[in-house]
């Protein structure tokens, strides 16, 4: 049924409301409320005189008196209604069909919202906003785990949700509780570890590298920890040490790989040549040479780079890469132009140009 349809439909009904009364008369032979209490005294009073409550010479002249009142109320409510009231129900008429509807109109145009689109329940229940922010979320699943404490699922929704709102400790004790009731695994050692860092002001505390050395033992390729274990010598005034470590990383690191730019712009901040996304098979051929020939084959990986995507130049994802390592290593003209080049190569498609705004935003390129 059409929103539209409905509010026609209570507006004829509040019209009709406001006239019908207008239109009512009064049954002929029906008497008034006060001819009907005046009948009722003369009544009372023959009562009263055949009990012996009165004389009749009193009943006599109490008849004459409300008698005559009678008449005078008879005549009141049978008289033909004056001009005047005509034209006031007339005026109150035309109102209630023509004012109440614009009255109605004009106040729903300039404070409701006539061109908003439907906005069906499931959508509602699912918006934040219409179901409840996102602290009053967070205290109903705490009440809940006061009840349920082993319950690691909810710990688990819990501790991001604690990170993200700034609540570091209260996100270790969480992270803790994943890891009580269920189970120690590399992720959740490492997330502990960040938990911790986080709640020391962003240090790599002895405790969180602890949780991270525990995480890699349980699996060697665990992201988060070997990047915070390199961030961890880094602090420690150990460059070097940081820099084999996201080096390591990034030699086996698929070219698409999400981290790849934080990993890279900590090797370059502590002045470690980057590593292009190589095979597998020649990560260990790249980290065993000489720092001058490892950074000329990355010259020439980036330049073969280049050349593809002359050929190819839709390949966003290839453009943002080559971005990138012109970041790295600090050939700003380069990196310019190849934001220029990528425009002008996706021309027109919509999607492609949001896709590498997207990404350029990602690297802090924004024009």
């Amino acid at each position: 049924m059409s929103l539209w349809f409905v509010f026609a439909v209570m507006t004829a009904a509040a019209v009709f409301a406001v006239i019908w009364p207008l239109g009512r008369r009064t049954a002929p032979g029906q008497g008034g409320a006060e001819t009907v209490v005046y009948k009722d005294q003369l009544a009372e009073i023959d009562r009263d005189r055949d009990a012996g409550l009165i004389q009749p010479a009193e009943a006599a002249a109490a008849r004459v008196e409300i008698g005559r009142r009678l008449i005078a109320a008879a005549e009141a409510e049978t008289a033909t209604p004056s001009v005047t009231r005509r034209g006031v129900r007339r005026a109150v008429a035309v109102v209630a069909l023509i004012g109440l509807p614009l009255l109605a109109l004009s106040i729903y145009w300039n404070l409701g919202s006539p061109q908003l689109p439907d906005f069906p329940l499931a959508s509602r229940a699912l918006s934040p906003a219409a179901s409840a922010s996102l602290d009053a979320l967070v205290a109903q699943v705490e009440a809940h785990l006061e009840k349920n404490p082993s319950d690691a699922r909810g710990w688990q929704v819990l501790a991001p949700v604690l990170m993200k709102l700034g609540r570091y400790d209260d996100a270790v004790r969480a992270v803790r509780n994943v890891i009580t009731y269920g189970g120690d695994t590399a992720d959740r050692r490492a997330d502990l570890g960040e938990a911790m860092a986080a709640a020391a002001g962003g240090v790599v505390t002895k405790e969180a590298k602890d949780e991270f050395e525990r995480a890699v033992a349980l699996d060697a390729g665990e992201v988060k920890a070997r990047y915070f274990l390199g961030l961890a010598a880094e602090q420690d005034g150990r460059k070097a040490d940081a820099a084999a470590a996201w080096r390591a990383m990034l030699a086996t690191a698929p070219a698409d790989a999400p981290w790849r730019p934080l990993v890279e712009a900590s090797l370059a901040r502590v002045g470690g040549p980057p590593i292009a996304a190589v095979p597998d098979t020649d990560a260990a051929a790249v980290e065993a040479m000489p720092d001058g020939d490892r950074s000329a084959m990355i010259q020439r990986m980036v330049e073969r780079l280049a050349g593809r995507l002359k050929q190819d130049g839709r390949d966003v994802a290839g453009w943002l890469r080559l971005v990138r390592a012109y970041m790295v290593l600090g050939d700003a003209d380069k990196s310019r132009a190849a934001v220029a080049d990528a425009r002008r190569a996706v021309g027109d498609d919509q999607g492609l140009l949001r896709q590498l705004n997207d990404g350029l935003k990602e690297l802090g390129i924004v024009e």
